[in-house]
């Protein structure tokens, strides 16, 4: 028992590579052997295989067993090192699955995926960001990256990457280069507004310097710390304090508005703002405009120009992106009838 133990030790201590190499050429070679030694009672090679298997594995069904003197020291042979063997490749596979699982809920891995969205900092903000984009596309890739000890949300298609975001190394983990879009949230334990867009300055610079044709997107806490970004290529930034404080002002003066704006910022209720793919047969914004109307949609503007009813005459040109306000099903029957 002393030297199989001892020969178990060093087993573990073998790369990986050779003990799956070595376990597999130990089945098929006592496969081979087994059916060699006793063809009447194993027939064929798979009868052969498949006692092997349950054999090094314990199972043991007896369906099969060896009768002359070779088969048995085979078997003699399965049952001190073959099963020993297996034991160990199959405790190796489960200590990866379970070496994998941590490295995700701790965040050190490395995404190689592309078109990915990246989301940095987490928050309350980010999390409602997550299931909008998910309620989307629950089909599309994220990642999110923070420095918390374990993943705030796992699940196939949303990944952990722990550090620091304006690291160069923290992002190319990310594989930033081949992502779609990158959203960085401010730092909501921050409680100087200050203090917390210069992080978010801090890791917009990163971003830009090593993806600058990544479209990124920012929020900044207040309007007038904008200027300080405008050295960099961020491409859209989301006013945090303004944002909130004009639709408080603009519920109170009119009762109900806040709830036309969460429709168009949600799509869990009501009607929303699509993205609608140019038709060949539009030649104009007034084709485009009647075409979407007698559908049951609305178009409000070509990219951020929401003039495109008092331009119905003019031509749509090469490189519009029309949007529409509609529910979910004119939408999809929208895209189904092009």
């Amino acid at each position: 028992m002393y030297l199989i133990r001892t020969l178990m030790k060093k087993v573990i201590k073998i790369q990986n590579r050779i003990i799956f190499l070595t376990s597999i050429l130990l089945v098929l070679l006592a496969s081979f052997l087994v059916v060699q030694v006793e063809s009447e009672t194993f027939p064929t090679y798979f009868d052969g295989f498949w006692w092997v298997m349950t054999t090094v594995t314990t199972v043991g069904y007896g369906d099969y067993f060896p009768i002359t003197i070779a088969g048995r020291v085979i078997a003699l042979f399965l049952y001190i090192f073959g099963i020993g063997l297996i034991g160990v490749v199959i405790g190796k596979v489960v200590d990866g699955l379970a070496s994998f699982r941590k490295k995700r809920e701790e965040g050190n891995i490395v995404y190689s995926e592309k078109q990915h969205f990246i989301i940095i900092g987490w928050s309350q903000k980010a999390k409602f960001a997550i299931k909008e984009m998910l309620d989307t596309n629950n089909k599309i890739e994220i990642v999110l990256i923070d420095d918390l000890e374990k993943a705030p949300i796992l699940a196939e298609n949303i990944h952990y990457i722990r550090g620091n975001a304006s690291e160069s190394e923290t992002l190319l983990n990310a594989n930033i280069k081949e992502a779609n879009a990158v959203l960085v949230f401010a730092d909501d334990t921050i409680q100087d507004d200050q203090l917390s867009d210069g992080k978010t300055l801090l890791i917009a610079s990163a971003i830009e310097s090593i993806a600058p044709e990544v479209h990124t997107i920012v929020e900044v806490m207040e309007e007038k710390h904008i200027k300080n970004f405008e050295y960099m290529k961020v491409n859209e930034f989301i006013i945090s304090n303004e944002t909130i404080s004009s639709l408080f002002v603009r519920s109170a003066f009119r009762k109900g508005i806040s709830n036309v704006y969460s429709q168009l910022l949600s799509r869990s209720h009501g009607d929303d703002l699509y993205h609608i793919q140019i038709s060949p047969k539009w030649k104009t914004y007034g084709d485009a405009f009647h075409d979407l109307l007698e559908q049951g949609a609305t178009l409000v503007a070509d990219r951020n120009n929401l003039s495109v009813n008092r331009m119905l005459d003019d031509e749509i040109p090469n490189d519009a992106e029309l949007y529409a306000i509609c529910d979910k099903l004119t939408y999809e029957k929208f895209n189904s009838t092009k």
